[in-house]
């Protein structure tokens, strides 16, 4: 599903290396929870992941594909694989939410009345169907980070990446988004997630990795 080999990452010309010299290998259906202090590069390897940054160096192959060869078209197509949560939850301001969870299967062209039901009913799940209808500013943080889980996962994506998905929620809901990626992960889809939230590596069938200085230790 994802193998990294050699890569570094740095910004700008003679910026200090993010990431370096770093190996990685996820087998289809893996659970792979990255732990680091902040700072460590945690989001910049799910961004290059994600395919928002090539590496300055080494090699990123996802699905089987070497990504350096792949062109814009390709690229896309493969991003609609990928579901993604990041920490600025990037929900399209002038939609509601409803309209922000809908927008990966719309874009896929999968959206239809039943698909609509799917949609309310995984409001419902992560509390927010009776705000369906309000733009994201118009909420908190924690509620707009879970509906960019909800839009994250709506498509039953092959791989999901997700940075500190239960930061901004309480307890109750933690542990309801613990058990929507537990489902998630029986179904097939290939989990990268990087937290500090104890509960993830308490209670997934989870690999644990670490990032320190720009490399991962097991």
């Amino acid at each position: 599903m994802i193998r990294l080999i050699q890569v570094a990452l740095r910004y700008g010309h003679n910026g200090v290396a993010v990431l370096n010299q770093l190996d990685l290998h996820v087998p289809p259906g893996a659970f792979v929870v990255l732990k680091g202090q902040s700072g460590a590069g945690k989001s910049s390897l799910l961004r290059l992941i994600f395919l928002e940054h090539p590496p300055s160096l080494g090699q990123v192959v996802l699905f089987g594909r070497d990504t350096a060869l792949l062109n814009r078209s390709q690229r896309i197509l493969m991003r609609r694989q990928i579901g993604v949560v990041f920490q600025d939850f990037r929900l399209v301001p002038h939609l509601s939410l409803r309209e922000n969870v809908a927008l990966p299967l719309r874009i896929a062209g999968l959206y239809d009345r039943r698909q609509a039901g799917h949609v309310d009913s995984l409001l419902d799940w992560v509390g927010l169907r009776h705000v369906a209808d309000a733009l994201p500013m118009e909420l908190s943080g924690g509620a707009q980070q879970r509906a960019a889980i909800a839009r994250a996962v709506i498509a039953r994506p092959s791989l999901l990446l997700a940075d500190e998905p239960t930061a901004s929620v309480d307890p109750a809901m933690s542990a309801r988004l613990l058990h929507l990626f537990k489902e998630l992960h029986r179904g097939g889809t290939t989990l990268v997630l990087a937290t500090h939230d104890p509960q993830l590596t308490r209670d997934m069938p989870a690999s644990l990795l670490r990032l320190e200085n720009g490399q991962l230790r097991a």
